[in-house]
């Protein structure tokens, strides 16, 4: 019973990940020297203590104020511009912050925006993977 249980809750995280284009961490290591626009949408304790090179903090997006900072940092991009967001403040299938920024970015007609899928959270998908920070 635990198997299954288990099983489906990785079917539910799957299929909300599908619901939202996606990047894994190594491919968004790969990019950076492609400069995509990079955002941490969690806290901002995160941001000040370790971030991926280049992000711009935009506040965390399950709340009002953050996605304000976040329409405020992206509005005079291009739509078709290279975004990812991130956060990393727990699990992906908890994660508060992930769902309402890339629902805002859509709904500004960015087409070229992904979430990064971090499974646990960002010091073991990136940190500990010896992917850069500053």
């Amino acid at each position: 019973m635990r198997k299954f249980i288990a099983s489906m809750a990785v079917a539910v995280v799957v299929l909300a990940a599908a619901e939202m284009a996606t990047v894994q961490p190594a491919e968004v290591a790969a990019r950076l020297s492609a400069k995509p626009a990079v955002f941490q949408v969690g806290p901002n304790v995160m941001y000040r203590s370790h971030r991926i090179p280049g992000a711009i903090y935009a506040g965390p997006g399950q709340n009002a104020a953050g996605l304000e900072l976040l329409k405020a940092a992206v509005e005079k991009l291009p739509r078709d511009r290279e975004i990812v967001i991130y956060c990393g403040c727990c699990p992906w299938d908890k994660c508060p912050n992930i769902k309402p920024s890339m629902e805002l970015l859509q709904s500004m007609g960015f087409k070229n925006a992904k979430a990064m899928y971090i499974a646990e959270n960002f010091k073991a998908n990136w940190m500990d993977k010896g992917y850069p920070v500053e």
